[in-house]
């Protein structure tokens, strides 16, 4: 016997108890990944991008929850405009564990001579806040001995700059000046505060008190946090229990009541909505990468024609082909899906090392197992989506290919069970993104609109290879060769038309929508729009104001209305929390909102149903709602809606329904109810100061000094300040936006690069040809280049029509927008579609002139 009889026998794969096909399927595997880069790449990056997103959602999610009790200061928080808690609901609170209380209002701040003035946040503390977590304040101070241990203030830094103040100086707020003691560092509750719009000054009650600011009708949030005796807000039991209890004893309380377990679900909504549409960004480059897929696979078949037509003659089915062909490539994408999941794991990590101080909470990594589940069934679906056609057609090919070779590929359409398995798959893929959508008519739209997107281009590729095919070359060569390399049966031109133009066109769509929202908010600004608007008139100080401006800056125009805080309640007799809003109306339902009373129709309204109220009144409450959002909520004329104002519901009839234009930038409010309803309501009023056309920015500043030394109560928001603070948001969200559907342009980079390759051959093999008969590589440098720019012209041309078409109707039809054509996007369209093409195939190009005749020759 042998050494080699008696060796250990190595262990193979029970390949016997696994199906034929699979068995088949692992043997294909053998030859490794060659030809399927580019496959894996288009899979690992849309599967990356969704993963990553649902990661990062789940780690900012766990940690809003895990630090809910410090972002909230207890564990939970009841809040309200205009009314501070009396006797009996701090009684109530005081008996269910520790209570603080802290009131929140917008103020100018200003130097103690008058010169500067700038918008601040004025928070007044008491002496237990905060109950969970720290201020903490840059010069080591702690917040008794900055602020409660006197009339300090603890101040940002960035209002020193703006009034040229420095620790150790005073200033004025309201009727008061306070000694700047300290600046801060942190708070621990500040992204449970409403949207502020100045720098932070943190004083104590007793201080703001002082300050004559607080008076009734004033705009003042007070809130009041919790920490729950015996350990009851530990578990979800205790605080639903709360709740419970707060709607049993404090009915018309008029409390907005938040918990640690969602401290703040207006946060919580844009993290989900940020997720959603991050994850259809990935869809949408997964789904450009698919063409990648369906490019691999097609080039995969047709190097197995024989090896098909081998195992058809030794007996095999159609459907044994078609399912070791199809476990082959669910096995090659389950190694993407599998690289783009680790990779996507990371991203949070990342991000959280990168820029983690930065964040508003600390994250909380923790695996989702329905993120990393939502990604793998995208990835699976979309590979499906692309590769059942091109195997489907992979069962029709005959024994007769060993016998005589194919001059040109069979053009088929699969059997109908492919057809159908195909049609199923793309069914299921639309129906999970909808299903998984907050907004299942945006989701909608998505879908449509890739099917549109898809459908334009791939019709396109046809369009011009159609063309090239046909037209008469022209008599300059390399032009002639451009023209024939379009037309060619292996061409680029559906890869490069199909990839580059979706990612194009979402970059123009997104583009487009960018500069007509900014040229809406900048240049589209009413010419008679107010300059500035004024909060908290007392209603007995209006006349000495309006005499004040127009002394000023005569023929100045004033203009004022009643204004109160509410929250609604009641929606037709149905609890607001459970009515089914689209998300795009789900704000007027949460928070508290505007109100204000009205004997005529406010300038910027018109009434398309209903009618309005007789100037005398004197019957049941009514209100007319804003129309569009009225239609989104279901409501019409005669249903009711309860709000609580002040502590009291009040039940209203909706008389009419108006047609508001916010951008006349007139006091306008989604309700405005009729004045019998809330006049007696101890309230201020909102103005505005329109000065003459011309004015000086002198001018202005000196009629906001003049305000600010005669009423130290009111605040003036100057609408240019209100306008660049949004705008410049809106550019950081938009410069996001633009990096998030980048992704989708890499992947149809990655499908380009992918087509190259598999064109390469065939083109290394024409330029031996040419070169063999005296073409020089100027020759084909140029006729590549000219086939290069006539794609990426064709390409980029059609993207700016699909996308400009996607923009006007998300501006015109969702945002109430005008559409505006920006040539900077256009430009920016062909610049990148040239980018792109030039860098890939110029890198083709030279590979294929760097190519040595002798071997390819002596290969034909």
């Amino acid at each position: 016997m042998t050494a080699i009889d008696t060796a250990p026998a190595v262990p193979r794969a029970p390949e016997g108890r696994l199906p034929l096909p699979l068995r088949f399927a692992l043997r294909e595997m053998r030859s490794g990944l060659r030809g399927f880069y580019v496959f894996v790449a288009c899979v690992a990056l849309g599967v990356m991008v969704i993963t990553g997103v649902g990661a990062l959602s789940d780690a900012l999610r766990a940690g809003f929850e895990a630090q809910g009790r410090a972002i909230l200061g207890g564990d939970a928080t009841l809040a309200r405009s205009h009314k501070r808690a009396d006797a009996a609901e701090r009684a109530w609170m005081a008996a269910r564990g520790a209570v603080s209380e802290t009131a929140t209002m917008r103020t100018m701040a200003r130097r103690p001579d008058g010169t500067e003035q700038a918008l601040a946040e004025l928070k007044g503390v008491d002496g237990t806040y905060p109950l969970v977590g720290d201020v903490q304040l840059k010069d080591g101070r702690t917040l008794d001995e900055a602020v409660r241990q006197g009339d300090g203030a603890a101040v940002d830094p960035i209002l020193l700059e703006r009034l040229k103040l420095a620790i150790g100086d005073r200033i004025a707020l309201g009727t008061i000046e306070v000694a700047i003691t300290a600046t801060i560092a942190r708070e621990p509750d500040t992204i449970t505060d409403r949207l502020t719009f100045g720098p932070r000054v943190l004083v104590s009650t007793a201080t703001l008190e002082r300050t004559g600011l607080v008076q009734p009708g004033s705009l003042v949030r007070w809130r009041y946090a919790l920490a729950l005796a015996n350990g009851d807000g530990r578990e979800a039991a205790g605080l639903v229990k709360l709740r419970d209890a707060i709607k049993a004893a404090l009915p018309e309380s008029g409390f907005i009541v938040a918990d640690r377990r969602d401290p703040s679900p207006q946060i919580t909504r844009t993290l989900e909505r940020l997720r959603q549409f991050l994850t259809l960004i990935g869809l949408t480059a997964l789904l450009v990468g698919g063409v990648g897929v369906a490019n691999a696979v097609t080039t995969f078949i047709d190097r197995r024609h024989k090896v098909i037509a081998t195992f058809k003659s030794l007996g095999a089915t159609g459907g044994t082909v078609f399912a070791t062909f199809l476990a082959q490539v669910l096995l090659i994408a389950s190694i993407g899906i599998a690289i783009g999941l680790v990779l996507g794991l990371v991203v949070p990590v990342a991000i959280t090392a990168a820029v983690g101080e930065a964040l508003p909470i600390r994250a909380e990594i923790r695996i989702g197992a329905w993120s990393i589940a939502l990604a793998a069934l995208y990835g699976y679906l979309v590979a499906l989506v692309f590769t059942l056609w091109p195997l489907g057609r992979a069962e029709l090919i005959r024994p007769s290919v060993l016998f005589r070779d194919e001059v040109a590929p069979e053009r088929a359409w699969p059997r109908l069970r492919v057809v159908l398995m195909t049609l199923a798959t793309v069914l299921a893929l639309a129906g999970l993104a909808i299903l998984s959508s907050d907004s299942r008519r945006i989701a909608v739209y998505f879908c449509l609109g890739l099917i549109v997107v898809f459908a334009v281009f791939l019709g396109l590729g046809q369009a011009v290879t159609w063309a090239a095919r046909r037209m008469p070359r022209p008599r300059l060569p390399e032009l002639a060769l451009a023209v024939a390399s379009l037309g060619a049966p292996g061409g680029l031109t559906r890869s490069v038309v199909l990839s580059l133009g979706a990612g194009l066109s979402l970059l123009v769509a997104v583009a487009l929508a960018d500069a007509a929202i900014v040229k809406e908010l900048t240049g589209r600004v009413p010419a008679n729009s107010p300059n500035y608007f004024v909060l908290d008139i007392a209603k007995g100080d209006y006349p000495a104001f309006a005499d004040l401006v127009r002394k000023e800056v005569p023929g100045a125009l004033v203009d004022q209305a009643p204004m109160l805080r509410g929250r609604l309640l009641r929606l037709n007799g149905v609890p607001v929390e459970e009515v089914k809003a689209p998300p795009e109306a789900q704000w007027v339902l949460t928070g508290d909102r505007g109100l204000s009373y009205a004997q005529v129709v406010p300038e910027g309204s018109t009434v398309v149903a209903g009618s309005w109220w007789p100037a005398d009144y004197a019957g049941e409450p009514l209100v007319s709602f804003e129309a569009d959002l009225a239609r989104k909520l279901a409501l019409k004329l005669g249903d009711t809606v309860v709000v609580n104002v002040l502590g009291r519901n009040v039940t209203a009839r909706i008389a009419s329904l108006r047609e508001v234009k916010w951008e006349s930038l007139a006091i306008n409010f989604v309700m405005v109810f009729s004045p019998n309803t809330l006049q007696a309501a101890p309230h201020n009023l909102i103005a505005t100061v329109t000065l003459p056309t011309g004015a000086s920015l002198a001018a202005e500043a000196d009629v906001a000094r003049a305000i600010g030394k005669t009423f130290p109560a009111v605040t003036a928001i100057r609408v240019k300040d209100a306008i660049n603070s949004f705008q410049q948001v809106f550019g950081k969200i938009m410069i996001a936006v633009r990096v998030a559907g980048s992704v989708t342009l890499l992947a149809g980079a990655l499908v380009l690069a992918g087509a190259l390759a598999t064109a390469q051959r065939r083109r290394i093999k024409q330029a031996v040809i040419m070169k063999t008969l005296g073409a020089t590589r100027r020759r084909i440098l140029a006729s590549h280049f000219a086939e290069y720019v006539i794609l990426s012209v064709v390409t980029a041309g059609f993207a700016v029509g699909l996308g400009s078409l996607a923009a006007w109707i998300a501006l015109t039809r969702v945002m109430d927008v005008e559409f505006v054509l920006s040539i900077p996007a256009v430009l920016q369209a062909l610049g990148v579609s040239l980018t792109l093409v030039a860098l890939f195939g110029g890198l083709g190009t030279w590979a294929v002139l760097r190519a040595p005749a002798v071997p390819y020759l002596r290969s034909e």
